[in-house]
């Protein structure tokens, strides 16, 4: 454990160093590029999903009669209200979605309120409770490589917000959202947290609720730090039963997938070679997140970039991009024919 948050906290600190150098991609992230990453992210949240769904992988029920009923029931009441209600019920329908559909598997014997009961009224959280940082050369450059594959996925939702929010990024917006995620990463070192990353399902609530006012982030930020020190109500949202949250991600995952949809509605799609970066991309991020296994036998260092089925087709998209479209092809030289002779 000592390793490991020394790790997290060096790999946070060279994350905020890199940013500047890294925010540079944005000259690699044209539509057909971040349409794909979009697509990518949601394609393969959606089997996260369908698991939860049927009652989270390795549950005892998982598949069952219930745990569908009540996945499908979540997703019908989300829809009903956000077709025939607006304004506020509207943007907070993902919410009533999970308290209904909590108070319904309450009544069929699917919440388990003892976490509630467990959990103290009063928590102070404890610097360096687990083990004081220590320092040591494998662990920080395995920790700096997952940190900066996770830069490419958050990369994808910058883009997809960018989109949403119709305000067209810079090289300067990403670099901050970088040097953010790394300095979250050396703060939470210090209060026992693991790395932090975007979090690509929140694109969809984004896009579903329609909001897009960052005071709302603000006062999510204040509500959070507040449950932090009240464990017996934090200790509420962990009821919500699995097949539950499972009907909501469907809604919020495939407006993720959505949003990509329509990014790419900008690319040129009479262009073959724009069709090939599309097809390679989402084919290798779908057939990474399906088959996991796939990559099995390579180096360990290696997995770190073709385990995530994201990471792997963003780069994929990043790669094809250079190679179709910023690459200059190669200019063959006229031959002029002049009488029985050819001037080269």
């Amino acid at each position: 454990m000592s390793s490991i948050y020394g790790s997290i906290l060096v790999s946070g600190i060279i994350v905020m160093l890199i940013a500047k150098y890294f925010g540079k991609l944005i000259h690699f992230f044209p539509p057909v590029v971040t349409g794909s990453v979009v697509t990518i992210i949601g394609t393969t949240l959606i089997p996260v999903a369908m698991n939860n769904v049927a009652g989270g992988q390795g549950s005892p029920d998982f598949g069952s009669i219930s745990n569908i009923a009540l996945a499908f029931g979540t997703l019908l009441f989300i829809i009903i209200l956000y077709r025939f209600f607006k304004g506020f019920v509207r943007a907070i329908s993902i919410l009533l979605g999970l308290i209904v559909g909590t108070i319904a598997a309450a009544f069929m014997g699917k919440v388990d309120f003892s976490a509630v009961g467990d959990a103290s009224w009063f928590h102070m959280v404890t610097p360096l409770h687990f083990a004081t940082p220590s320092f040591e050369l494998a662990p920080i450059i395995t920790m700096t490589i997952v940190a900066i594959v996770s830069l490419v996925e958050s990369s994808g939702v910058y883009f997809a917000l960018s989109d949403i929010t119709g305000r067209k990024l810079t090289e300067q917006d990403l670099v901050k959202g970088y040097r953010a995620e790394g300095l979250a990463s050396v703060i939470g070192a210090f209060f026992n947290s693991f790395p932090y990353t975007t979090y690509s399902q929140n694109v969809g609530l984004v896009q579903f609720s329609g909001v897009k006012d960052k005071s709302v982030i603000y006062t999510m930020g204040g509500i959070l730090i507040f449950l932090g020190f009240v464990p017996k109500i934090a200790a509420l949202t962990t009821v919500i039963p699995t097949a539950v949250l499972g009907g909501a991600m469907v809604a919020m995952f495939g407006m993720v997938i959505a949003s990509g949809i329509k990014m790419l509605s900008k690319v040129d799609f009479s262009s073959q070679e724009n069709l090939l970066i599309i097809a390679c991309s989402v084919g290798v991020g779908l057939g990474v997140t399906t088959v996991p296994d796939l990559f099995a036998h390579l180096p360990e260092s290696v997995k770190i970039l073709t385990n995530s089925g994201i990471v792997s087709g963003s780069l994929t998209a990043i790669f094809l991009n250079i190679i179709f479209n910023v690459i200059k092809p190669i200019k063959q030289p006229k031959v002029a024919k002049t009488g029985n002779q050819s001037v080269a």
